[in-house]
């Protein structure tokens, strides 16, 4: 596994910690940390500005999400679903210049691990939808 999609598993593995857990992203960092002593700094580094994205662009974040997954509630969605989308967003979002089809297929890819099969469709039916609205809006700046 590269050292980018790790960084982006693990930071699903940080937001559904503390989505579960209801615990402050200072505190997920720290005791999520704390149990792992074999990952590089570059894959932490990442891991780490992805979770942040995520924390501190939550509202927006979350906005994109539930503007385009139709008929589902954030909070109605699996745990699994909600933050591999979330990861997702906040990398769109806070690194443009990847390529919106390489953080499709990189979710994809941890989904079929981590999330259920019929989950698929779903997980790259709204994140293609909202990398197209973010192109669009950067189009016109």
């Amino acid at each position: 596994m590269g050292t980018r999609r790790k960084s982006r598993e693990l930071a699903m593995q940080m937001l559904f910690q503390g989505d579960l857990g209801k615990q402050k992203p200072e505190e997920v960092e720290e005791l999520f940390w704390d149990s792992r002593d074999d990952v590089d700094d570059e894959t932490r580094g990442f891991a780490d500005d992805l979770h942040r994205l995520a924390t501190q662009r939550e509202d927006e974040v979350d906005a994109l999400i539930q503007k385009h997954a139709q008929n589902w509630r954030l909070e109605r969605m699996p745990v699994v679903d909600r933050n591999l989308l979330r990861t997702a967003v906040a990398e769109m979002v806070g690194y443009p210049k990847t390529p919106t089809a390489v953080v499709i297929n990189e979710t994809l890819e941890i989904a079929r691990r981590y999330a259920a099969p019929e989950s698929i469709n779903f997980l790259n039916g709204v994140l293609d939808a909202i990398g197209r609205e973010l192109l669009e809006a950067r189009l016109k700046l």
